[in-house]
């Protein structure tokens, strides 16, 4: 009897090893995830950093040639211009689907309707955002990081010749990598890919456990590079009083109204910049060149219109803005926001709009608390819930919203508020036909690709009409 126990231990044993190896396409798929987490996590911390050491050289070279009579402002302009045009002239030239946040183009790669270049768009993701995002420009790292990741997941699946479904799981595991390093959010990053991307992830057990390990791969990489702590740090809170939870609901109401016509003002500036290049890479150069000047000026004189919006968020809720500052600081960077992600910028628009939700949910606050004294005694715990809420209302994805914020914030005794806010955000922004951010990116992106092959084939007609169709273009064609 003492014996048949080891054994039954031994064969079990046995037998799990059998079965685990013997699935060869499930084992390899497990173990390339545990590899694209690696290599994402590595890829978001060389990113982050890359990001500061771009900004501190900038502001070296700002404050070098400053030392005279000549305003830093001033200096700044040129540096930042340079540094923005460039961004914008590599993505234009080697890969256009870097530009943004990239997430639609991961959301349309997974149904199979948009190419995943990953030869060309690493590099210029990489280059491109970190000029990009060190000039100064209200732009986030996490869409990058997203797309880098995804592509990483490509890159991998390319080499080991993995097939069709493996290959879409892997671009998912890579996504979800590349958001959990960047937020140092793993559930925040699993989710994403479960919830966001819920029409386009092929469900199932195997592909699943991918995109778990993957997050929490990319995540141990990051912490290895920086550290373990949130990465904001703000007051830590306790459970709030059930009194207030109505507070909370109303907030959530308002952010569904507010994600609404934010959503649509990013597809408006979107179609004026559109208008105004038309494709044409020197104007949209220009274009780069100018927002790069104007940011590099308010990188100075302004900085909490400028930049990603992330460091501004401990500010708000530590109670360093009145009322009127709040609601100026709000309207300001949703402009500064818009002006930024519309022009197709490599960079992304979480961090702004977490840093919107902040400043709104603290302006609610403060609000509140003047007008209830006796119940709100906290205005702070209303910025944190307003990180969640405005994400929830534009991009619809209200668990990634609450995961995401409780994790960078480290903020865990406010999951019930949380939850009301953005299921009232949800709520509002569905009642009133509000659509995903992501889902109207990724039509339009689609819309405008199909415009652009349809100009591309009356071009090629009308040149065999006038002769001009020659026997280089023919081959081009056929390749």
């Amino acid at each position: 009897m003492k014996i048949a126990v080891p054994l039954v231990f031994i064969n079990g044993i046995k037998s799990f090893i059998e079965r685990f190896f013997t699935r060869k396409s499930s084992a390899l798929l497990i173990w390339l995830s545990v590899f694209i987490g690696l290599l994402a996590g590595g890829v978001s911390a060389l990113f982050d950093h890359g990001i500061i050491l771009v900004s501190e050289m900038r502001l070296e070279l700002i404050h070098r040639y400053g030392e005279g009579d000549i305003p830093l402002w001033l200096i700044a302009i040129p540096i930042s211009s340079i540094m923005a045009a460039t961004a914008f002239y590599i993505t234009h030239r080697f890969a256009p689907e870097a530009g943004g946040s990239g997430i639609p183009e991961i959301e349309g790669a997974m149904e199979g309707m948009r190419p995943v270049r990953w030869k060309r768009v690493i590099p210029v993701k990489f280059m491109g955002g970190l000029l990009a995002l060190g000039s100064g420009m209200a732009l986030g790292r996490e869409g990058p990081s997203v797309q880098l990741g995804a592509n990483v997941g490509r890159m991998i699946s390319d080499i080991f010749k993995v097939g069709k479904v493996d290959a879409q799981a892997l671009l998912a595991a890579g996504a979800a990598g590349g958001l959990a390093a960047a937020f140092n959010a793993p559930l925040a990053g699993i989710m994403f890919v479960i919830e966001e991307m819920r029409s386009q992830f092929n469900y199932s057990l195997t592909s699943t456990k991918s995109v778990f390990l993957s997050a929490v791969m990319a995540t141990i990489v990051m912490r290895v590079f920086t550290d373990q702590d949130a990465v904001v740090t703000v007051t830590q809170y306790s459970h709030p009083d059930l009194h207030t939870l109505g507070f909370y609901l109303v907030l959530g109401f308002c952010f569904g109204v507010i994600g609404i016509y934010f959503n649509k003002m990013i597809l408006a500036t979107q179609d004026i910049y559109l208008s105004i290049h038309k494709g044409r890479r020197w104007y949209f150069v220009g274009i780069g060149a100018f927002l790069g000047a104007i940011f590099g000026a308010l990188s100075i004189v302004a900085p909490d219109v400028a930049f990603s919006g992330i460091e501004l968020i401990p500010h708000v809720e530590g109670g360093h803005f009145l009322a009127g500052g709040l609601l100026l600081l709000f309207l300001v960077r949703t402009f500064t926001t818009l002006l930024s992600f519309g022009s197709g910028a490599p960079g992304g628009v979480f961090a702004p709009t977490l840093a919107l939700g902040t400043l709104f949910g603290m302006l609610f606050g403060v609000i509140a608390q003047a007008l209830f004294p006796d119940l709100i005694t906290e205005p702070g715990a209303f910025a944190i819930a307003g990180m969640g809420g405005l994400f929830a209302a534009t991009v619809r994805a209200p668990i990634t919203g609450i995961l995401l914020v409780i994790e960078m914030t480290s903020n865990y005794e406010m999951i019930l508020p949380l939850i009301v806010t953005c299921l009232g955000a949800t709520m509002v922004a569905q009642t009133l036909g509000g659509r995903p951010i992501y889902t109207q990116l990724l039509e339009r992106t689609l819309k405008l690709a199909m415009r652009a092959k349809r100009q591309e084939t009356t071009d090629k007609a009308m040149d065999r009409i006038s002769g001009k169709y020659t026997k280089h273009d023919k081959q081009e064609e056929k390749s």
